[in-house]
């Protein structure tokens, strides 16, 4: 159920804004085109449409654009909050929102920079609930996922991603982005219960992203980009379990958004995060924190493949585990097809 608290909020944040919605001006072009200055452009969206004291302003933003100014914007931004952290009162989901957003902001950066594609479009439904299985990848922010979900909600879909905790929690992520940023553009935490929840409210129409891997699919690193890891079998669990289909979809791009890269582990469990890419990009991030939600220039296609018909005949968890197996190596087979890699007999 939508929030009604949320959506007053929006609309009432529409008016102030003369009746319109988020119009690019020259900055936000510049944002765009110089990477340090796309979370600025999400922030900007975000204030546009809520009102948001304890956000960045104007001298720290321009902070973020020359090399070590965005420590010292945060640190600024913690003493004028009063030595605390941002408030986070507004979290829940708003499918009004998370449609300005693809529309004004989205849009430009999936159909110009990461030129994202749906293949195969003729195993796409016309409707109905389903869990949209996807090889996920690129050890940064999650652009293949953000990139799917906005191609499908393009046909109407209203989708929701499920995301790694870090995305709802992590002290980076709070002064990064504006306050439940994740939650309110749709975002589901990845923990089975959160999962579960998400696909026992309102089943009919409910379309959740899923990517089967996990964290195993981000932290493989470089050298085995486009090698399917182990698939959980929550999934098969839940499609089961509330009989809803599984539309598997295999993603070619992902790896090259970080490309080069390999996991720092221990320095990955000292700052709590899901992975900790390291590649020569790291240095430019080190002077430039905002990047964060950047990433490389890669073409993202999606190959739709057609539904899991079996699924909903699983007993036990062997015979899930089995299910997920078998659709792992089926989606390897598509991968090394469509890579023109040869087949392992």
């Amino acid at each position: 159920m939508i929030n009604q608290q949320s959506e007053k909020i929006l609309n009432t944040q529409r008016e102030k804004a003369s009746g319109e919605g988020y119009k690019f001006s020259w900055f936000d072009w510049f944002c765009i085109w110089y990477p340090p200055g796309w979370l600025i452009l999400f922030n900007r969206h975000w204030q546009h449409y809520h009102a948001d004291p304890d956000g960045w302003n104007w001298l720290e933003y321009g902070l973020f654009l020359i090399p070590g100014g965005f420590y010292l914007a945060l640190l600024m931004r913690w003493l004028r909050l009063g030595c605390r952290s941002p408030r986070t009162e507004v979290g829940e989901f708003n499918p009004k929102y998370q449609q300005a957003f693809r529309e004004e902001v989205l849009g430009f950066i999936v159909k110009y920079y990461f030129r994202g594609e749906l293949q195969q479009i003729d195993n796409l439904p016309q409707t109905g609930s389903m869990i949209v299985a996807m090889n996920h990848a690129g050890m940064c922010f999650p652009w293949d996922f953000l990139t799917l979900g906005y191609l499908l909600g393009t046909r109407g879909w209203v989708v929701q991603p499920l995301a790694g905790v870090s995305l709802f929690e992590h002290p980076w992520v709070i002064w990064w982005l504006p306050p439940k940023w994740s939650q309110v553009l749709g975002a589901v935490r990845a923990e089975l219960g959160d999962f579960e929840k998400a696909i026992a409210t309102n089943t009919q129409g409910k379309i959740l992203l899923y990517a089967p891997e996990g964290l195993r699919g981000p932290l493989k690193g470089w050298r085995r980009r486009y090698h399917l890891q182990k698939f959980d079998v929550s999934f098969i669990q839940l499609s089961d379990r509330y009989h809803i289909p599984i539309l598997p979809v295999v993603c070619i791009g992902s790896e090259a958004l970080h490309p080069w890269t390999f996991n720092l582990k221990k320095l990955q469990r000292l700052f709590k995060l899901p992975f900790l890419p390291f590649s020569p990009l790291m240095l430019i991030l080190l002077l430039f924190p905002s990047m964060g939600v950047w990433a490389m220039r890669s073409r993202l296609r999606y190959f739709i493949q057609p539904f899991e018909k079996d699924i909903n005949s699983t007993k036990g968890r062997a015979a899930a585990y089995r299910q997920a197996q078998q659709l792992q190596e089926k989606l390897q087979l598509q991968l090394n097809h469509l890579l023109g890699k040869p087949t392992k007999r």
